[in-house]
């Protein structure tokens, strides 16, 4: 049974939790604090905040008070912290033993700085000092700093507040020492509406109710923590909870919505009990809860406060009316991440932004393995063949960068944080784990938790851990993978099988989108190879060549089991005889070869064709997965014809025939006792068939939405998402009005979010026009427009940019400042107009700064990209299509 916690006064959390423990003090870190990055004077350092934060919701203002213990660490006429958008009525500076006289000081904000600098008459000695401030400041309305968040009730509107901190943003709320290598502790306390709940990183340890229609929530002191960390949200919210090894998991939803967080719950009493055991350090926080909030954000879906995750409502609550199994998953998934992040990232923090990986990288591994070993029956090894895909689509390009990269601005920062960073980390991680073995991974791992535990490190301070627990050379390896950009290209050329053993020659080249005959970086590559039902080989190609004998003839794979970090393309009569065995191979591995050949095939380095080939050649009873991973790639060569009707609907005909079969065996309706797999499958090739045209599944979903009101199984939550989409992708205008009329109607903030999502998706393009337009307005949410433009653009990115363009400050105001650089030039990823290029780099030297335009020009070569698949390999899918008509 688990115990519900639904309170309806502003302390949130059990006074009955105990508080943290001292935090012992870090040992020091390998990179010592005169090399690490810093934007501000590295003369003084802060050891603790005390913070008393009175937010106004109706005006938008935030009062504050904050006195932060210092040292001075040499002699100093001035004190330097970051602030933004703060007004500051009084300064004032003592000794911290309370002896002596306060000091004034002369405060001067740098708004471009985003500093705030106190000045005094004589030099400050070294130290120990509080200096009192206070200060106003704003609440916003995107996820950024302290922001507000209205939403839709059966009790009409409401509004709560939360706080999003990462990576540059607790400045908008606390003026600090805002870089992740200032450390220091917090006591928290808010003056917040009777009635309301506050939720922080610790337990509330009072609530005094003021008399005056507010209360005081005072919160537990903090451990030792970075500044990105610390949480706030105040609301009219509801709690439920469990317990796990002595700590209190929470959620945290609208009043209302609880019933929804359960499974969320579920997963993170699991998890956390998973954690603990693997990273043998334990959770050391007396609770650790999950809020959610309606709305969204383009920069992020959760953020792992520590003892407080934050979490959308899309990716924490499960509507029986409308959530998927796929919605499940995530749940689950993003859980996982989050709370990994209270060890990685949170217990142990990088010194600079130039190391996110550590964090980032390795709570997407976690995440990933953990899912796997809780919830084997989603089969979830094989997604990570579409991470490392993710990784690879960013890193193919010349505009791609290493995995420890340097950072030197806040927007810098904003945009580190990528698929490089995310899945290319992971998938090393993954690589580098089969290298040394699991056993000896995690050894390293917990050693590296162990001596760090509080303070920050950087990427060879875990490679150092790993090392000495595996006994194997590492370091070197990690940096061929982590220090230099671009993916390996392993060519495989095979001699006859004699004796029962198969000679590979492999040569290593890199694998680009845009740079061909580019000379190649090296890399030491670990290699798995392997006829399928014999043993594995394992080898580390290096200095660009290897040799390798393989038990057993028959098609050879190399990278089998997926995972390495590279692409591998094989000579003529070894694709020839994986072809004709493709059946034999283990899923991962087909999923694995197709990527493979499809990447290699839009990039010239083979017949694009194969790649179909390989579509025939997979059985109609494969793996749910390929078959989901096929219909998403055909719907992606389908883009490349866009514009074209004729030769589309001719390459329509081919994948229809291929998905149409199958969809036949899942059929509309779930089955008694069907996995998971399958339900996932069943709904993307609803969605892959009518992004495809196909007549029978359109006009099925049009009478299932027709049908919804009198029958009730017309429109079961599993398939109501998918259903509607291909609608919403083929309506006419009084459609597009129907669902107008009930997203205007809809009081439940996750289905309202969804149906103005749809809204966007019309291939008409008068009626996408109409979208962009609503989503100037205030109905659709503050936080649901820049999510309306965007959906736009993945059928029209010419529309969609020429439009966000002409409205800029418009468009500004619904994107979190976090995102801008990033979410124009994003906007016409998807274009096949060369004209665009120009159009991007213009937008980009006009708004964006010349050190930040890394986004801009990864679309400017994505859409080169395009433009040439469209132009150069689109021909040779025609001719083999051609010949099948034959």
């Amino acid at each position: 049974m688990r115990r519900i916690l639904v309170s309806a006064v502003a302390l949130a959390l059990a006074t009955a939790c105990a508080a943290s423990p001292a935090a012992p003090s870090a040992p020091a870190a390998t990179m010592t604090r005169a090399d690490t990055t810093t934007q501000l004077p590295r003369n003084v350092r802060p050891t603790h905040y005390d913070v008393a934060i009175t937010p106004n919701a109706d005006a938008l203002t935030l009062a504050g008070k904050a006195t932060i213990t210092l040292e001075v660490l040499e002699p100093t006429p001035a004190i330097t912290l970051n602030a933004l958008d703060m007004a500051f009525s009084s300064a004032s500076l003592v000794p911290a033993s309370g002896k002596g006289r306060a000091l004034t000081p002369k405060i001067a904000v740098d708004a471009a700085a985003q500093t705030a600098t106190f000045s005094f008459d004589q030099p400050l000695a070294p130290g120990a000092y509080k200096l009192a401030l206070q200060y106003t400041g704003r609440i916003g309305t995107q996820a950024n700093g302290l922001f507000a968040i209205d939403y839709e009730t059966q009790a009409g509107r409401k509004r709560a507040l939360f706080t999003q901190f990462e990576n540059s943003d607790a400045r908008r709320m606390i003026p600090s020492w805002d870089e992740p290598a200032h450390k220091a502790t917090f006591t928290l306390e808010a003056t917040v509406p009777t009635g309301q709940m506050a939720v922080s990183n610790m337990p509330a340890t009072s609530s005094s109710d003021l008399h005056d229609g507010t209360t005081r929530v005072v919160f537990a002191p903090s451990p030792k923590m970075s500044t990105y960390l610390l949480f706030l949200s105040v609301g009219d919210f509801e709690r439920a909870t469990a317990r796990a090894d002595g700590v209190e998991v929470g959620v945290v939803t609208q009043r209302g919505a609880i019933d929804q967080a359960r499974f969320a719950l579920d997963s993170s009493v699991d998890v956390l009990r998973e954690y603990n055991q693997y990273f043998g350090t334990p959770y050391p926080l007396p609770k650790l809860d999950n809020v959610a909030s309606p709305g969204g954000s383009q920069f992020f879906s959760a953020m792992e406060n520590w003892g407080a995750i934050f979490t959308f409502e899309h990716t924490l609550l499960l509507d029986p009316s409308i959530s998927t199994q796929s919605d499940k998953q995530r749940v689950f998934a993003v859980a996982a991440h989050e709370i990994a992040h209270q060890w990685f990232g949170d217990l142990v923090t990088m010194s600079w932004w130039d190391d996110l990986w550590l964090n980032e990288g390795f709570a997407t591994w976690m995440a990933s393995r953990t899912t796997d070993k809780l919830h084997p029956e989603w089969n979830t090894r094989l997604e990570s063949i579409g991470s490392r895909e993710s990784a690879m689509a960013l890193d193919a390009v010349a505009t791609t960068h290493p995995v420890v990269q340097h950072v030197e601005t806040v927007e810098q920062a904003s945009q580190a944080f990528d698929a490089i960073t995310y899945q290319k980390g992971s998938a090393v991680i993954r690589m580098l784990e089969g290298y040394v073995g699991a056993d000896a991974w995690r050894e390293g791992v917990r050693n590296y938790m162990k001596a760090h535990a509080y303070g920050n490190t950087v990427s060879d301070d875990l490679w150092r851990e790993i090392q000495a627990a595996a006994g194997k050379p590492v370091l070197d390896l990690a940096h061929d993978f982590t220090l230099q950009p671009g993916i390996p290209l392993l060519r495989v050329a095979a001699d006859k099988c004699e004796g029962g053993k198969t000679s590979l020659t492999l040569t290593q080249d890199e694998f680009t989108r845009d740079r061909p005959g580019k000379q190649p970086l090296r890399w030491r590559v670990p290699v798995i190879v392997q006829v399928p039902g014999a043993d594995a080989v394992r080898t580390i190609v290096e200095g660009g060549q290897g040799r390798i004998d393989v038990p057993g003839c028959g098609p050879v794979i190399v990278n089998a089991g997926q995972s390495g970090y590279y692409r591998t393309l094989y000579d003529a009569p070894q694709f020839a005889a994986i072809r004709k065995d493709f059946t034999r191979l283990d899923p991962i591995d087909q999923l694995g070869v197709m990527n493979d050949v499809w990447a290699l095939g839009m990039a010239g380095l083979q017949s694009p064709s194969d790649y179909l080939d390989l579509v025939k050649a997979t059985p109609r009873d494969a793996d749910p997965q390929i078959w989901g991973d096929i219909a998403g790639t055909l719907r992606s060569l389908d883009a490349y014809y866009d514009g074209d009707a004729a030769r589309q609907a001719t390459f329509r005909a081919f994948a229809i025939a291929q998905l149409a079969p199958v969809f036949a065996r899942v059929g509309w309706d779930a089955a008694t006792g069907e996995s998971d797999p399958v339900k996932i499958l069943r709904t993307d090739l609803i969605e892959a068939l009518g992004a495809l045209g196909d007549r029978t599944v359109v006009e099925e979903s049009r009478r299932r939405y027709a049908a919804q009101d009198r029958d009730p199984k017309a429109l079961p939550g599993e398939l109501r998402r998918s259903v509607l989409g291909v609608v919403a992708r083929h309506a006419d205008a009084a459609t597009w009005d129907r669902l107008h009329a009930a997203a205007q109607a809809e009081k439940t903030p996750l289905v309202k979010d969804e149906l103005y999502s749809l809204l966007s998706s019309a291939q008409d393009p008068a009626l996408a026009k109409r979208a962009l337009e609503l989503a100037l307005t205030d109905e659709p949410g503050a936080t649901n427009s820049a999510s309306m433009i965007r959906t736009v653009a993945s059928l029209h990115p010419d529309l969609a940019f020429d439009f966000a363009v002409a409205h800029l400050a418009q468009v500004d105001a619904k994107v979190d400042s976090t995102s801008r650089a990033r979410y124009y030039p994003r906007l016409a990823n998807n274009s096949l107009d060369p004209a665009m290029i120009g159009k991007v780099r213009a937008y980009a030297q006009a708004h964006v700064a010349e050190s930040s335009r890394r986004a801009s020009e990864t679309a400017m070569a994505n859409i080169a990209y395009r433009v040439k698949v469209k132009q150069e390999r689109l021909p040779a899918v025609d001719a083999w299509l051609g010949k099948q008509g034959k």
